[in-house]
């Protein structure tokens, strides 16, 4: 390569460099909620890249909190256990002996191996800097079953759940260390002390988004984003404010409105931002955080047109 050529490369990293500048202002010492799942999770070459973006965000100054699921690992561990997944409604049937197998996948497993993964880039080596906290274990979701109604008959789930309350001292104690929450979607039955429920990821990443007053939410999804008309890919929307999700929402796939209504119900609760990033991009997060051009669909207030 030839020293103008040289020259003309680090012109251009140091052109990509600052221009993270107005987004580290507005976003150091913030803590940013970041709901990994999809394609992101089951991609070996995605999962190290989600891993370098989150140990990138904490040398930068910000606070990332990590929320996971596990569906395709936990359809993987019920099958080897014999027990049949059945979903109604959108949700996945838990039974008893499915909600041991379901919390030990998503502990021992999911949550471990993110963990492990983010813990390679810890300034010294064998250090941790990220800490897997577990919905149940420490009562930082608290829930209740939920029901549904499919054809006019009330039909039941077992172990699934909503959240009714978020107690997010454990994950502030975990940030006031200089690390990274990697948290869990489990709560604890409030209603049968010692029982857990399975939760949706996404709800679980708004609820503790609201509760922490996070800067901003970051969904990781395998689209590019929200579309007004799916599948009319010309459709995207870059940015939508609540009052249009409202009314939108109902139109929406059904894998999509647990995303948006966790999106826009943070944006409701106090987040300062929320957006659903296509997580099949790699470093899509550092897109999202640092670039103008962003990464995915971004809910904003009604009140104000957001810059990010």
């Amino acid at each position: 390569m030839s020293l103008e050529e040289d020259t003309a490369l680090a012109a251009v990293k140091a052109a990509t460099l600052i221009e993270s500048l107005p987004w580290l202002k507005r976003f150091s010492g913030k803590i940013v909620v970041v709901k990994f799942g999809g394609n992101a999770m089951v991609d070996d070459s995605l999962k190290r890249a989600f891993a370098e973006d989150m140990a990138y965000l904490r040398y930068a100054g910000l606070f990332p909190v990590v929320v996971h699921g596990g569906g395709p690992q936990i359809s993987a561990a019920l099958k080897e256990h014999g027990i049949q997944s059945e979903f109604r409604g959108g949700y996945r049937v838990t039974s008893t002996e499915a909600i041991a197998v379901v919390r030990r996948v998503l502990a021992d497993e999911v949550n471990r191996e993110i963990v492990d993964l983010i813990d390679v880039h810890a300034a010294v080596p064998g250090e941790n800097l990220a800490v897997g906290v577990f919905g149940d274990g420490t009562a930082l979701f608290s829930g209740q079953r939920k029901g549904i109604v499919l054809d006019g008959e009330a039909v039941d789930l077992g172990h699934v759940g909503e959240i009714t309350a978020v107690e997010a001292s454990t994950v502030l104690a975990v940030i006031a260390q200089g690390r990274i929450p990697v948290v869990s979607s489990i709560a604890a039955n409030s209603d049968d002390e010692g029982a857990a429920l399975n939760v949706n990821a996404d709800a679980a990443a708004g609820a503790l988004a609201i509760a922490l007053q996070a800067a901003k939410l970051m969904v990781l999804t395998d689209v590019p984003g929200l579309y007004r008309n799916w599948p009319d890919r010309d459709s995207l929307v870059e940015k939508i404010s609540v009052s249009e999700l409202v009314e939108l929402l109902p139109s929406l796939e059904s894998g999509m409105i647990p995303k948006m209504t966790a999106c826009l119900d943070a944006v409701v609760g106090g987040v300062g931002g929320a957006t659903i990033i296509d997580g099949r991009v790699p470093h899509a997060i550092l897109l999202e955080v640092f670039t103008q051009r962003g990464a995915g669909t971004e809910v904003i207030p009604d009140t104000r047109r957001s810059t990010s």
